[in-house]
């Protein structure tokens, strides 16, 4: 994926955004009511409306060919009764702030360490290694399921399925990698050895973009995975920077710490053939549609930075246009039609310019959240401060709206 170019008046921009932001409390109800089909204004500003980046299109996902025809699950595991139990069902979710990884694993001091740390409530180690999936390489992460269940998002720590796959001996994956794998088809995994395993379905994890795949501890031993070699923190009532700090240190010059707080963003599921009327209703489907994982929220962000929800249309100084304020080099690219609207996409109205900026964040990655949203918003406007703003004011809209 490459970089987006760079947009025109980011920095005579600041002011008018860091109001936007300290105002979102005030201005968050307005969502609701706005209407999205009187897109014809065009209030000029030659120096407040910024222009989306472009970016390359998404890669295909990467199509992993099962040993086993699909469709016929093979044997699986022998499910022990202990397991089984603490898969039944879950008593609460734990929102991770931290992902941390040491590639030799952790030791016994650094994870007291950690757990020592104020502030931090709760902390999970799991086992960890890259490894080999019908020949692509993949992330692989060995965990006890009753354990991690807690730490994902609720609609997957919710489906008992995906749990009971994973109790079971087979292996799942995280939606938000790109193998195009088939339930119920077997393929190699290999690490220390090679093992034919079933697939059971993938579910959003919210741990990360790239191609991760779970096991059981058991599978995770046969694979050879890396003891304690990745782990989650929670620490909710510290300072996300400061808290990084703290980790790093105790990790060393090897250990690698990325922030995932921000996956905690609400995100909706909004039945099809359904017109929104508001804005709100527009951010909430064009997320749901056009970027499933995506939240919201961060759209909503977005639409407000950038045209105040549609009252600043443009054009720009660097010639944007519309409630997302794209470039027409950048909306030739990514405009679309949305929500059954007809004819050419137009950048002016909501009901095409919103779906088309999820439609661009989801190819740079938004959707999996953390650091990859981070890098996707800095993609949508190169600047730090802005991937700032847009997640504070994302923040205040899941607050208002929880």
């Amino acid at each position: 994926m490459g970089r987006f170019l760079r947009r025109g008046g980011a920095e005579g921009r600041r002011t008018r955004r860091n109001l936007a932001v300290l105002a979102a409390v005030g201005t968050v109800a307005l969502l609701a009511t706005v209407a999205v089909g009187d897109y014809a204004l065009a209030t000029l500003d030659s120096t407040g409306a910024s222009a989306a980046g472009r970016g390359d299109p998404p890669d295909p996902p990467a199509r992993v060919q099962p040993t086993v025809a699909g469709g016929v699950r093979a044997s699986t595991q022998p499910t022990s009764s202990s397991q089984a139990a603490t898969t039944s069902s879950f008593g609460q979710i734990i929102l991770p702030d931290l992902l941390i990884v040491a590639p030799h694993g952790l030791t016994a001091g650094q994870i007291a360490e950690l757990r020592a740390i104020p502030g931090v409530r709760n902390m999970i180690t799991f086992n960890g290694a890259s490894i080999t999936l019908g020949g692509v390489r993949v992330s692989a992460i060995g965990v006890n399921p009753a354990a991690l269940r807690p730490w994902v998002p609720v609609g997957t720590a919710s489906d008992q399925r995906f749990w009971s796959d994973l109790a079971s001996g087979e292996f799942v994956a995280a939606a938000e990698s790109s193998l195009a794998l088939i339930p119920g088809a077997s393929y190699r995994l290999a690490g220390a050895s090679a093992q034919l395993v079933t697939f059971g379905m993938s579910a959003p994890l919210g741990l990360t973009g790239m191609n991760l795949v779970v096991v059981n501890q058991a599978l995770s031993a046969k694979l050879g995975l890396v003891r304690q070699v990745v782990g989650l923190i929670s620490a909710p009532g510290d300072g996300i920077s400061a808290l990084q700090e703290k980790v790093s240190q105790i990790l060393g010059s090897g250990g690698q710490v990325d922030a995932v707080r921000s996956q905690q963003l609400p995100v909706t599921s909004v039945p099809r053939g359904t017109k929104p009327t508001s804005y709100l209703q527009l951010f909430q489907a064009s997320a749901a549609q056009y970027c499933p994982g995506l939240s919201w929220t961060v759209l909503a962000a977005i639409g407000q930075i950038e045209s105040a929800d549609g009252q600043n249309m443009g054009p720009s100084s660097a010639g944007a246009l519309g409630p997302m304020q794209f470039l027409p080099s950048t909306w030739q690219a990514w405009g679309i039609d949305g929500f059954g609207e007809t004819g050419a996409p137009n950048v002016m109205n909501p009901y095409d310019a919103v779906p088309s900026a999820a439609r661009m964040l989801c190819a740079d990655g938004a959707a999996a959240g953390g650091t990859a949203l981070d890098n996707a918003i800095y993609d949508y406007n190169h600047a730090e401060w802005y991937v700032r703003e847009v997640l504070a004011l994302a923040a205040q809209y899941a607050t208002a709206y929880s």
